[in-house]
């Protein structure tokens, strides 16, 4: 009879244990190994910035052959209240077209910082905007016409036609479909006021964030809500909503202490529902979910239209997703930019 040693049964203990592992590693590889293509494609696309400056050119053609969708940003540097920052126009445009890319597809450009407005000379000062508009309306006895601190971004109104004309021929050329530009009411009107234009001359969709599209592509019922409950995008001057905006997106850059609680005093060149008594970051929250599936559906819709289904876009893998999915994306989206 032939028995083993205890150094062999330690010995063969060992062996057998090795080998089960070896056999373990060889499932868990087999099963990383058959994931889909699709999901590892999903992985690999999640993994690509959404914004222009970052992108590789292997990461913009990808990104530009799944939805060619490009987000013009009309920012401005501009007097928003003594509670929020200068670049506020920009800075919510930017965060809403990166929730938008996020969900739909496309690239975020560099938001622009030059916009139009009005003007009124003033001895040998020239006034913009907000400087004096206030002053003009009926009531308003409030304002004096002043140089409000820190705006530096008016440039004439045959200047900004240039600058947006030119940026929607490169685009173009580049190989986008479909442009959304949005921001600062003046620079947004005259993106209304000459898309048609520019779309026949460049081949390109056009599109704003307003919830009355210019195309009158949206539902009544739509626009109304968004009216009736403040759910839009930047409809307002440093008020509710733009306000509401940027504390969901900026909360820490908006310094409600730095105007006055009383109520009875008016914040300086502010239009709009009083912020002090309505602004929430959790209405902000509300307009961009809200506007986020508006725009989204807008989109897609878009897509289908210009792009064979057979790419397998952005427009045909989530036509079908829900509102909660798409809140969902925006949350996550929001929390990667703020950290």
């Amino acid at each position: 009879m032939n028995i083993s040693s205890p150094n062999n049964l330690t010995l063969n203990k060992a062996k057998l244990n090795l080998i089960s592992l070896l056999f373990l590693l060889t499932l868990i590889s087999g099963c990383s190994v058959s994931d889909s293509d699709e999901n590892q494609e999903d992985r690999a696309q999640e993994e690509i910035p959404v914004e222009y400056i970052m992108l590789t050119p292997t990461d913009f053609r990808t990104r530009i052959a799944e939805a060619p969708i490009a987000y013009l940003p009309l920012g401005t540097l501009e007097w928003h209240g003594e509670h929020l920052p200068l670049g506020s126009d920009g800075m919510q445009s930017f965060s809403f077209m990166k929730d938008l890319a996020y969900e739909v597809g496309g690239i975020v450009l560099p938001m622009l910082y030059l916009g139009p407005d009005m003007m009124m000379a003033e001895g040998e000062k020239e006034l913009y905007g907000m400087d004096f508009w206030l002053s003009l309306e009926e009531g308003r006895t409030y304002m004096t016409p002043q140089q409000l601190d820190g705006s530096a971004y008016w440039v004439p109104d045959e200047l900004f036609h240039q600058i947006v004309e030119q940026s929607i021929k490169q685009l173009a050329r580049a190989g986008f479909k479909i442009i959304v530009a949005h921001g600062h009411g003046p620079s947004t009107r005259h993106v209304i006021a000459h898309w048609k234009e520019w779309e026949e001359m460049y081949d390109v969709l056009i599109y704003t964030c307003w919830s009355w599209n210019i195309r009158g592509e949206n539902d009544q019922e739509s626009s109304e809500k968004s009216n009736r409950e403040g759910l839009g995008i930047m409809t307002d001057h440093a008020a509710m909503n733009e306000t509401s905006l940027m504390m969901y997106y900026y909360p820490d850059l908006v310094k409600m202490e730095q105007i006055s609680p009383d109520t009875a005093l008016w914040p300086l060149a502010v239009a709009g529902k009083d912020p002090r008594l309505f602004a929430s970051a959790e209405q902000g929250q509300s307009a961009v979910e809200f506007q986020l599936e508006r725009m989204t559906k807008l989109l897609r819709e878009a897509l289908q239209r210009i792009l064979p289904a057979s790419t397998g876009t952005s427009a045909s893998k989530g036509a079908a997703s829900s509102t909660s999915e798409t809140s969902e994306t925006a949350a996550a989206a929001k929390a990667a930019t703020t950290g």
